[in-house]
């Protein structure tokens, strides 16, 4: 593993010293690689055009995460910008001098990357959902075939862009992303062929959201009880972290499973409820106007939802706040504002009569 790591750990200040320029692009790539775009744009456009679609990338984003997580307690991942300080195989030769920004000083596991494994599950599922409402079952054709080939080129250089940054800024070592990558590739395919889940009732949301906390939760206890600490992880950042106001709580474990748990929950909650019932699955549900008034509605009213940050001086009141924050986006994306929308036209509709 020494020799794995040395050959990253060489190739990130290869592309840190010589594509230095592109700092700014490669942070902009890793932070929109990051799942909370997942949960605030790309679901609420989706689930507006095509319900199915939306259901599924909050699946595979929630689940995909938090295999991440479990793999990362298994796998012990060691990241770039600690492991060369930490490390005793320079001891006779110097350690590459690897460079640390604001986004560089994640304090779970390295491996597999998370970033990697979320834009491959998510990307995946879009591109997959896109060629098949664009070609349905038209006979392939060259015209077809060249369509196939765009949307699957404009994939890998998506894929390739968030691993070469996840690099650049020392978060991760090559193999730790081409696991990741090869990793959300899987979890999206598996959802596949599971159609069960778009016609989960709100106890099956509830129940998978209690299993998957409790599963983590437990498997943290259990190997803490054998004397194996699994947040080892955020002594190192904080020891080899050059600024200390680098270090984020909302980047540890738990606080990324809250987070992604209340989104889980929150579409149960959502997607059973009466306004959703009343709007989307309403008589207005299928018309343009009212599917564009919700995407337009969602997305304005979710950048200002996201302006609000829990308060970290508490950690308790921190997942908390974060959990309750997660939960009230679906409910926004399909409950409230759909249902308002729908009042609205309505309405308007009244009035011209």
């Amino acid at each position: 593993m020494d020799l794995l790591h040395d050959s990253g750990a060489q190739m990130v200040q290869y592309l840190q010293v010589n594509y230095k320029s592109s700092q700014d692009w490669f942070m902009f790539v890793s932070f929109a690689a990051d799942l909370r775009n997942t949960f605030f744009v790309f679901f609420p456009i989706w689930f507006h055009l095509c319900e199915a679609v939306g259901i599924k990338l909050i699946w595979v984003a929630v689940i995909g995460d938090w295999l991440n997580l479990v793999f990362k307690w298994i796998l012990f991942g060691q990241r770039p910008y600690w492991w060369v300080h930490d490390t005793d195989y320079y001891n006779n030769t110097s350690a590459p001098v690897i460079e640390q920004y604001p986004v560089t000083c994640e304090t779970g596991p390295g491996s597999p990357s998370g970033h990697a494994m979320g834009a491959a599950g998510v990307y995946y599922v879009m591109v997959t959902s896109l060629l098949s409402i664009v070609l349905k079952k038209n006979p392939p054709t060259l015209k077809n075939w060249c369509l196939r080939g765009a949307v699957w080129t404009g994939f890998w250089v998506v894929q390739i862009c968030v691993c070469l940054s996840r690099i650049f800024l020392a978060a991760h070592f090559p193999h730790q992303v081409i696991t990741g990558v090869i990793s959300g590739m899987a979890v999206a395919e598996a959802f596949h062929h599971i159609p069960s889940i778009y016609k989960a009732n709100l106890k099956k949301y509830l129940s998978t959201t209690l299993f998957l906390f409790a599963f983590a939760l437990g498997f943290y206890l259990i190997l803490k009880a054998l004397g194996i600490d699994l947040l080892w992880t955020l002594e190192k950042a904080k020891r080899w972290c050059c600024k200390p106001e680098w270090i984020h709580i909302d980047t540890t474990p738990f606080a990324g499973l809250l987070r992604n748990l209340g989104i889980f929950c929150g579409l149960g909650l959502a997607l059973n409820s009466r306004m959703y019932q009343e709007s989307c699955q309403g008589k207005q549900g299928t018309q343009v106007t009212f599917r564009l008034c919700c995407i337009i509605s969602s997305l304005i009213v979710l950048h200002l939802f996201d302006t609000f940050k829990p308060p970290t001086k508490v950690e308790l009141l921190f997942y908390v706040l974060s959990f309750c924050k997660s939960a009230a986006v679906p409910l926004v994306v399909v409950g409230i504002i759909p249902y308002c929308v729908s009042q609205a036209l309505s309405h308007q509709d009244k009035k011209i009569l």
